[in-house]
């Protein structure tokens, strides 16, 4: 049988139903709840990477949290424009939440050059001045994980409703999540070098659509 009669023709819904399917079938038996399930479905259906069943850490209240606050009205801060670009904004706004990402605003790339710091940790900081409910997805930068870990210590900032630790990469990627993962805020954090924009994205939108019911338009 050639390559061409092995293909499966499907609509695009049918095909985010039928690879949910292989999903289940090749994720297996797990331990995850319902709805913590389906934000590590999302994550694989993302990246086609099965180690985020084992990466993702989740804390107690975390999605019941993010899921809440969402439904609420909680806006989104980004670390990057490819973490916002990913998220769905008319579910987020249907809500009345709207994406906040100020690392590429000159005036924080000014800031960042004349503290000698990086423009992810200034963005953090003027974050956190936001009075609103606030659900950080990092997903590039440690640095953003560093300097929220800073804030919430030092009680700069409210506790946010929920913190997304995906940063992937090298220097301080690990460290920056286990500091996360051990200060008192919900987070989802992925152990490990693994992570992206395109795993923080995927979290939101899952968190998104367990608050919408699945409404995606």
């Amino acid at each position: 049988m050639s390559n061409t009669e092995r293909l499966e023709y499907a609509l695009p819904r049918d095909i985010e139903t039928r690879s949910f399917q292989i999903i289940e079938e090749e994720l297996g038996p797990h331990g995850f709840d319902p709805q913590t399930a389906l934000v590590v479905k999302r994550v694989i259906h993302a990246t086609a990477d099965f180690d985020f069943a084992k990466n993702l850490h989740f804390s107690d209240r975390a999605v019941q949290d993010g899921v809440a606050a969402l439904k609420s009205g909680a806006h989104v801060v980004a670390d990057t424009t490819m973490v916002a670009a990913g998220i769905n904004k008319r579910v987020l706004s249907s809500f009345g939440g709207s994406v906040h990402v100020f690392v590429a605003d000159d005036d924080v790339a000014r800031e960042a050059r004349e503290r000698g710091t990086t423009r992810s940790a200034v963005s953090m900081e003027r974050a956190a001045r936001l009075k609103k409910p606030l659900v950080f997805a990092i997903g590039n930068a440690p640095t953003a994980l560093l300097t929220l870990h800073r804030l919430l210590c030092d009680e700069s900032m409210p506790a946010p409703a929920l913190v997304v630790g995906v940063p992937v990469g090298f220097v301080n990627v690990v460290e920056s999540k286990e500091l996360i993962m051990g200060d008192k805020v919900e987070h989802i954090v992925s152990r490990g070098r693994k992570g992206g924009s395109t795993v923080a994205a995927a979290i939101v939108n899952a968190l998104l659509y367990l608050a919408s019911n699945d409404r995606r338009w």
